[in-house]
């Protein structure tokens, strides 16, 4: 792969709801998706609410299967489809490539926050003392107090939540990152400095898609807009 061509591709892409509850009404969430995502850019999807914005984004993590379409994601050198991929390839583009900050955090109940934010090294085989060492200047940054370190996040406000979770990815530097309203319930204070996060994970390389409804997160962050309607979406 040369270094100017996308780290994710994807052509055709369709996915569709059918509502059981209402006599099986099938709702087309996706329709005829084409969309390439580069090293060093933050793509941002816009839309109106029912768009189809974070059913993209979870078609792109393996949370949703799509029904029809490509999506590649670069990976070792070559090419790894994620439509029809075996649980494993998830796996192995979870751990390597893909970062996903949602707009919750779902992780296993009393696990301390410092485990949560260290993990994605420790996977990747990151010894424990400097994985935890990494997780906790994350965390310092983010204004969580040491004295929260060893506890489990479900005691945390939402902004606190929210803060382990993004540390968690950014801990790990993935190529690929997944921003679903990475900005959301933080003040001024903690929104920069994510803000900041995030820029420097650009200019590290990183290829950004991104759900900002912030308008100035969006603007001060966005390099390309991707507008979706609820019937039809383009490159803007």
């Amino acid at each position: 792969m040369r270094a100017d061509d996308p780290v994710l591709r994807i052509s055709g892409l369709c996915k569709s709801f059918t509502l059981h509850l209402r006599g099986g009404v099938r709702i087309d969430a996706l329709r005829g998706i084409d969309l390439d995502l580069f090293p060093a850019e933050c793509l941002v999807l816009r839309g109106p609410s029912g768009a189809g914005k974070s059913t993209l984004m979870r078609c792109v993590y393996g949370n949703y299967a799509a029904d029809s379409g490509s999506i590649r994601v670069a990976y070792a050198g070559g090419w790894v489809e994620l439509v029809g991929a075996v649980p494993r390839q998830i796996h192995s583009l979870r751990r390597d490539t893909l970062g996903y900050v949602s707009q919750f955090l779902r992780v296993i109940p009393r696990v301390p926050a410092l485990d949560i934010v260290a993990e994605p090294l420790l996977t990747r085989g990151v010894a424990p003392g400097d994985a935890r060492r990494r997780a906790a200047g994350l965390l310092e940054r983010l204004n969580i107090p040491s004295r929260l370190f060893d506890l489990p996040p479900a005691t945390f406000s939402g902004g606190e939540q929210q803060r382990v979770n993004i540390a968690r990815v950014f801990v790990a530097r993935y190529p690929i990152l997944l921003l679903d309203e990475p900005t959301a319930s933080l003040d001024e204070a903690n929104r920069n400095v994510v803000l900041d996060l995030i820029q420097e994970a650009r200019r590290d390389g990183a290829a950004i898609l991104a759900i900002l409804h912030d308008q100035a997160a969006r603007e001060a962050l966005s390099t390309r807009v991707f507008e979706l309607t609820p019937r039809l979406a383009e490159v803007a």
